[in-house]
């Protein structure tokens, strides 16, 4: 009985981490989307986060510098996009796929640049777990959930705030009526290029600590294209979630659990070829988004560039 409690806690431990940067990304392009802006750009920001994390984490020797530099990483790439949507006009569709081969081929020049080829990649200690006491003792979820890094905590705190921040202030308000009818928030006296801007600048800061959880919390290391299409699975919990912290939560605790079925059955020795559990979580991502297909709601102005001149 110790045994099976233990795999299934083993089990939930290793969802919950693969969950984390999902749901954390997905926050972040959920303020964005809410505003009327569409990321689908969040590929490059995560690919940003992963990549600046790691290099500031290396050469400066400090896990807490990385995140930061995964953060910066982020912003920038999210603040290019932000640009181009809100003041250029431009589709934004078109630019968040830009933004990602951009980002895809700028970390592999640079990654190539500060280390050249090598056999080996360079490697960096991962962020260690840090049990809360008395409730990582609870059986089966102590561990899973209480017994985790620091940047799991962070997903924890940034669900809370940000349901309380898009349910239950003025500036939930504020976004939404952004989002919903920018027209009519500019006349009610509300800065609609400056509240795009700021949730574009939100979505860069969370979608670094995504990417940067990856190469800092998950993995020790960077290489080519290390997102592998998470940017995109965060989309997906947007939509399915319903751009709520909790649904996105939810959404990516599905996905996480599908990860980590993949390592368990690769760890049994199931005789399949190797990209058949590699597709595993993209496949269930995709039933999952057909399954819930027409019952999703968008916001009114979602992707569609605000111009006052012509209200």
């Amino acid at each position: 009985m110790n045994e099976i409690l233990n795999l299934i806690g083993s089990f939930l431990t290793s969802a919950v981490r693969q969950a984390a940067p999902l749901t954390i990304a997905g926050i972040g392009v959920a303020y964005a989307e809410k505003a009327g802006i569409l990321n689908i750009g969040e590929e490059g920001i995560m690919l940003a986060g992963a990549f600046t994390g790691f290099i500031t984490a290396f050469f400066s020797g400090s896990l807490f510098l990385g995140v930061l530099g995964g953060m910066a990483g982020g912003l920038i790439i999210s603040m290019l996009h932000a640009f181009m949507c809100v003041h250029c006009k431009t589709n934004q569709t078109i630019s968040g796929l830009a933004l990602n081969y951009l980002t895809l081929g700028l970390t592999s020049f640079l990654f190539l640049l500060a280390f050249g080829k090598g056999s080996s990649l360079p490697s960096i200690a991962k962020l260690k777990s840090l049990p809360v006491p008395l409730l990582s003792k609870i059986p089966v979820i102590g561990e899973a959930l209480f017994n985790q890094n620091i940047l799991v905590y962070l997903v924890y705190l940034v669900v809370i705030v940000s349901c309380i921040i898009l349910y239950k202030t003025e500036w939930g308000i504020s976004i939404t009526a952004v989002g919903e009818n920018p027209g009519a928030a500019d006349t009610a006296g509300i800065n609609v290029y400056g509240v795009r801007y700021l949730m574009c600048a939100v979505n860069g800061l969370l979608g670094g600590i995504g990417g940067c959880f990856i190469t800092l919390g998950q993995l020790g290391y960077f290489q080519e294209d290390i997102i592998a299409g998470k940017g995109y699975i965060a989309l997906v919990a947007v939509i399915l979630g319903r751009r709520n912290p909790v649904g996105i939560l939810l959404t990516a605790m599905i996905i996480g659990f599908t990860e980590s079925l993949q390592f368990t059955l690769q760890a049994k020795g199931i005789p399949l070829p190797s990209q058949a559990f590699s597709m595993l979580p993209y496949l269930v991502a995709v039933i999952v988004l057909l399954l819930s297909f027409g019952k999703g709601y968008d916001p009114s102005a979602l992707g569609i560039p605000y111009d006052r001149n012509k209200r």
